[in-house]
């Protein structure tokens, strides 16, 4: 697993709820138990750094990491997405962007892209991107962020055919693939899910291995940002296996929840001061349930 994207993991599912600031070392000694080295903790933190994710402070002879708006804005966001059980209700209406940006800056054109296909959106089509979720703040944010007002248009508007709205799902995303990778997951976590609760009922799964198991079902659980779109109910197909995905993470997590998190603080409040926002850090009282 990648040492840069545990780290956003251990951000968003953990430190993030505690004061978004952690020691270095305490870092390290969590990465640790995913085999990860010091050297490429310290490696990955420092690109985090220069991309305006975390933000250093040195306090005495200890370097202390916190978010920065920009990162804790993302990590709040991811969060909202990651828990929520159910889709939102849809309006009706389509969020439609078209851009025309300029070769000479084909990065940022490139960068757009990436965000938008985070945030959810779907391209028809060559600088075409649809939604049909409530993402005007998210768009707005874009356009400021890049400073891109000048090459684009963005509109909100009703889908009035020749076709049914699933027609323009299916030329925007492909879900047959993001089922595919929903029943993979179900596959692999379901029998997971069964062992690991049986040996944490009967005392047989440390802190520590709870808090790595928790990590990396959090890590896996998360690709599916990055792939789908989080469609309203009335454009998913009949057999879609997102909401079976959901309820199986939000079982595991619960399982695997507080013993996880002792192993946390545990380290944790080696070098910080615990600050914890949210009291009983669990999905039971998971901010992010909807």
């Amino acid at each position: 697993m990648n040492t840069r994207s545990m780290i956003f993991t251990l951000y968003g599912d953990y430190i993030s709820h505690y004061g978004s600031s952690i020691w270095i070392g305490s870092l390290i000694k969590l990465l640790n138990e995913f085999g990860h080295n010091d050297q490429s903790v310290r490696a990955a933190i420092s690109r985090m750094n220069k991309q305006e994710w975390v933000q250093a402070e040195k306090i005495g002879n200890k370097s202390y990491y916190s978010l920065t708006e920009r990162g804790q804005k993302r990590i709040d966001e991811a969060g909202k997405r990651i828990f929520k059980l159910k889709p939102e209700e849809w309006d009706g209406k389509w969020r439609i962007l078209m851009y025309t940006i300029p070769e000479d800056i084909r990065s940022i054109r490139d960068e757009l892209r990436k965000e938008l296909i985070w945030s959810g959106f779907g391209s028809m089509s060559n600088s075409f991107w649809v939604s049909p979720n409530n993402l005007e703040k998210q768009v707005h944010d874009l356009i400021e962020k890049y400073g891109i007002h000048d090459y684009v248009d963005f509109f909100s508007a009703e889908y009035k055919g020749p076709n049914e709205n699933r027609r323009l799902v299916e030329k925007s995303w492909d879900l047959q693939e993001i089922n595919t990778k929903y029943e993979e997951f179900i596959s692999t976590y379901s029998q997971k899910y069964i062992i690991d609760k049986n040996k944490i009922q009967k005392g047989n799964m440390s802190e520590a291995e709870c808090f790595v198991e928790r990590t990396k079902l959090v890590h896996e659980y998360r690709k599916f940002l990055f792939s789908d779109p989080g469609l309203p109910e009335e454009l998913l197909p009949e057999k879609w296996l997102g909401g079976h995905a959901a309820s199986l993470f939000s079982e595991y997590y619960k399982a695997l929840a507080e013993p996880a998190s002792r192993f946390f603080e545990e380290v944790f409040q080696e070098g910080n001061e615990i600050e914890k926002k949210d009291t009983d850090y669990d999905m039971m009282n998971h901010p992010y349930i909807l």
